[in-house]
């Protein structure tokens, strides 16, 4: 998954997402070919769900071999990840570029839990897609892109509002109560509502913030 640049504001007269760490530019005909399987995947994942979605189903509803889709992606998990770049990207240039209270223009604090509720009300409908995504090695999550970049955000803002200690941890703490499965855990096995989950990431930041 693609990352944006941790910067207050986009560069100016190019597109908003060349980014850091991203693969060469494609050739015109494997773009097309990535489209064409990310479509196939995506019709996939709105007719069965995640427990439809498989490597073998891609190919096939993409009339291609599934060496192809496995050259493409890697695995299941480097499929999600694609599945979920155009919303990452789309999250990340929400709470970096735009408007407040998430974006800049806000106060810190003011921020950091408009950026928490953003996070819990994306994942109420990518949660699985997520989980799929991070089951590729135990770091897999933090070893991501779009993980640095909310890690980052987060330390950034943390540090604007005066917050003492030790910050890099305290970002990973607050994100840990974002993961996929703790998110999944809370909605379907103990049935909490989603403003129950944004209370409870409150409470905790009031925590950490000594409020």
């Amino acid at each position: 998954m693609r990352q944006l640049m941790a910067r207050e504001e986009p560069p100016k007269g190019r597109n908003l997402l060349p980014l850091v760490g991203q693969p060469a530019p494609e050739r015109a005909d494997a773009a097309r070919n990535r489209r064409a399987l990310l479509c196939a995947a995506q019709r996939i994942l709105t007719e069965s769900g995640v427990e439809g979605l498989s490597m073998d189903r891609v190919a096939a509803d993409a009339c291609v071999g599934v060496g192809t889709v496995y050259r493409r992606f890697g695995d299941r998990s480097g499929l999600a990840y694609a599945l979920l770049d155009e919303t990452e990207q789309q999250f990340q240039a929400s709470f970096l570029f735009g408007p407040p209270p998430l974006g800049p223009g806000a106060p810190p604090v003011t921020r950091i839990r408009a950026f928490l509720h953003a996070y819990v009300d994306r994942m109420e409908t990518q949660a699985e897609l997520h989980a799929i995504a991070e089951q590729r090695e135990p770091t897999g999550r933090h070893q991501s892109g779009a993980y640095r970049t909310a890690r980052a955000h987060l330390i950034g803002l943390l540090t604007s509002a005066g917050v003492s200690g030790d910050i890099s941890y305290l970002a990973d703490a607050l994100l840990a109560n974002l993961a996929a499965g703790v998110l999944i855990h809370q909605r379907r096995e103990l049935h909490f509502s989603t403003d129950r989950i944004k209370a409870g990431l409150d409470r905790l930041l009031d925590g950490i913030l000594g409020t």
